[in-house]
């Protein structure tokens, strides 16, 4: 690595380095990562060309302010956040200057101070290990594998870091849904089950925590879906005149039966036909009975993300807010981990942005069942109502 970082002593986190248990901190109820230096790569398109590098970034990459890449007068010092000068951007593994002209197809690297968000600090319970396959009861709110914000705060990752169980092949939860998880340990497996997916050969059963006292008996809700990913939430489609669905939207199945109700909740055994996003979530609410702790899909006072700004915008916001804080603000107590002058997110152990308050769904995958082969995972604890045994639940 070229100039400034060459003799920084820092341990830039590659492929190489896989997540390990000492990677972790729990901390009120959550799972943190220690905060590690992680080079991000990408390669210059088009219509990046001709750009300056400060420029590119301001632009194309929102979640920091200008100043972190040129630097600040701030009152009595020069805040450290300057990453051209330190080499912290850089352009075919070369330190550039502010000014410099990007082109097209170029590598360009941002070596900066990852802060992953936390997730519940539930435990990855395996259900079985055998010899191609691993399931797994995943906790609420972790995603399955790297994404986004997201790389060792997930269950690959710690699956990696806890078990020692790598490489995995995967089919994947949302993040904010719990329970089965199924992991092929082979490419062949792997592919089986690609095949009995495609082939429409499996079948799936969620519970769900829903309000209200869902009907009794057998309930069929067939009800096309339209996902929309700037606002990330789906919607049913309404039906025209002649009492057809409009065309935009996938055609989308569930199966709802009723396990059990305290008068206030229900818990609803939910089978889904289709896999289309949310297609649970939004079949409940369009027929009145929504998981009774679903935000997005709860009530009828939804703020679209449109009229609020992303999230990446908002932490934008805080960020710039950050450059101008008490530069003797300290972390949170009794969490260790290495401060970098330059880092947006520091001295906090979660990065800028970060709803704190998130916590899972109550939508939990109990069972997967294929031609030959059948998997479960144990009830979560928010299924068990007043005056209602867990042995009916079960039956």
């Amino acid at each position: 690595m070229a100039g400034t970082l060459a003799g920084a002593g820092i341990v830039w986190q590659t492929p190489a380095n896989p997540p390990e248990a000492q990677d972790y901190i729990f901390h009120n109820g959550r799972r943190y990562v220690r905060p590690y230096y992680f080079e991000f790569i990408s390669h210059a398109k088009n219509r990046w060309a001709g750009k300056t590098i400060v420029d590119l970034f301001t632009e194309e990459f929102k979640g920091r302010p200008r100043e972190y890449y040129v630097g600040r007068q701030h009152s009595l010092l020069i805040i450290l956040a300057h990453a051209v000068k330190c080499g912290r951007l850089q352009v075919d593994e070369q330190m550039v200057h502010a000014d410099y002209i990007v082109k097209s197809s170029q590598k360009i690297s941002h070596f900066l101070h990852r802060h992953e968000p936390p997730v519940l600090g539930g435990n990855i319970v395996i259900l079985q290990n055998e010899v191609d396959v691993v399931t797994v009861c995943k906790p609420a709110s972790v995603p399955v594998h790297p994404c986004g914000q997201y790389r060792k705060n997930t269950v690959v990752g710690i699956m990696q870091a806890e078990h020692g169980l790598s490489p995995l092949f995967l089919h994947r939860l949302d993040r904010l849904v719990s329970g089965l998880l199924i992991f092929a340990k082979s490419a062949a497996r792997a592919e089986s089950f690609r095949q009995q997916i495609e082939a429409n050969l499996l079948q799936k059963e969620y519970v769900a925590k829903v309000v209200g006292v869902f009907p009794d008996g057998e309930r069929t809700v067939d009800a096309n879906v339209n996902f929309n990913a700037r606002e990330g939430r789906s919607t049913v489609e309404v039906c025209d005149g002649s009492g057809k669905a409009l065309p935009s939207g996938k055609q989308a199945c569930t199966k709802f039966q009723r396990i059990c109700t305290d008068g206030n909740h229900s818990i609803v055994l939910c089978k889904p036909v289709t896999g289309r996003t949310h297609q649970i979530r939004v079949h409940l609410k369009h027929i009145g009975y929504p998981i009774a702790n679903d935000e997005l899909y709860l009530s009828g006072n939804f703020c679209p993300r449109s009229s609020k700004g992303t999230s990446i915008n908002r932490a934008t916001s805080l960020a710039c807010s950050s450059l101008s804080s008490d530069p003797d603000c300290v972390a949170e107590a009794d969490l260790e981990f290495d401060i970098d002058a330059m880092c947006t997110n520091c001295p906090n152990l979660a990065p800028v942005g970060y709803d704190g308050d998130e916590e899972g769904l109550w939508l939990h995958c109990v069972r997967y069942t294929g031609p030959d082969w059948s998997f479960e995972c144990p009830y979560p604890d928010w299924t068990s109502l007043d005056n209602v045994s867990r042995k009916k639940m079960k039956s």
